[in-house]
């Protein structure tokens, strides 16, 4: 778009929400915006982050209900009075109707269980930009599940760092499996073969775990300035799709700085 021509209308996106999953247009722009810095010279293709964080569903926890008995909603259907106080709800036995893809999940112990979408991201280590982003169900789809398929496109991929949620024998063996040595935080007390003090002992683990942090750094900006804490879409789809312009819009504003330069040293007194 020219810059003096006007903004198209909002529902223009809505109308044509099907055709952009269909074509996998937001994929599409999400590699082209990491093509760009790759271009640039702005990211690293043998070393990498990865992690995840849960996504909050737009449905509401008053559409959980149990699988077998429908749900009228009374005489309120959009806005029900549901007492759910002291029922055993679990993924198995009940399901959204708003969202039947959402899943229930706790992000930590003692915390509120809320409807979720999974958001898994590869981060290469350079100048800590996404190259790679995930939208998964909440339960049924592991963090190292979704870390090694996106690892699998990375041909030349060296060390891949990560906390400790990935230090177990899965994640850590389909690294070694495809010659990538795993800068994992370790948990104490756990043994895990692949992972002992031949790596953990070394200058490049360490590199790994310091530069990790960064890619929390980009969940804090899609969730606050992207406005990705909640979705506004029903579905894993439209989630996604939703995830790779955040996503982008991330790595835009990051390579916006990148491209200024270093900031210019003070001027001697």
């Amino acid at each position: 778009m020219d810059l003096s021509e006007p903004m198209f209308d909002n529902s223009t996106f809505s109308k044509n929400q099907e055709r952009l999953m269909q074509h996998e247009v937001a994929k599409i722009f999400f590699g082209q915006v990491v093509k760009l810095a790759s271009e640039q010279g702005w990211i690293s293709d043998e070393h990498f982050t990865v992690d995840g964080t849960l996504i909050e569903s737009w449905a509401s926890l008053k559409s959980f209900v149990p699988k077998d008995q429908p749900w009228s909603g009374g005489d309120d259907p959009g806005n029900a009075d549901v007492d759910f106080r002291g029922q055993k709800r679990s993924n198995v036995t009940h399901e959204s109707t708003t969202d039947p893809e959402a899943r229930l999940r706790k992000k930590a112990a003692g915390q509120e269980a809320r409807l979720c979408f999974g958001l898994h991201a590869l981060m290469e280590n350079r100048h800590g930009l996404y190259v790679d982003l995930r939208v998964s169900s909440a339960v049924g789809v592991t963090e190292s599940d979704a870390a090694l398929e996106m690892l699998r496109r990375q041909k030349q991929a060296r060390t891949v760092g990560a906390d400790k949620g990935y230090h177990h024998g899965p994640f850590v063996q389909g690294c070694r499996k495809r010659r990538i040595v795993p800068h994992v935080a370790t948990a104490k007390g756990r043994q895990i073969d692949g992972l002992d003090g031949r790596t953990t002992r070394t200058a490049t683990y360490a590199l790994s775990q310091k530069i990790r942090k960064r890619i929390e750094e980009g969940f804090g900006w899609m969730k606050t300035v992207g406005g990705f804490r909640k979705t506004r879409f029903k579905g894993r789809g439209r989630t996604q799709l939703c995830a790779y312009f955040v996503g982008a819009a991330c790595n835009l504003v990051r390579m916006a700085t990148l491209a200024l330069g270093p900031p210019a040293l003070a001027a001697p007194r």
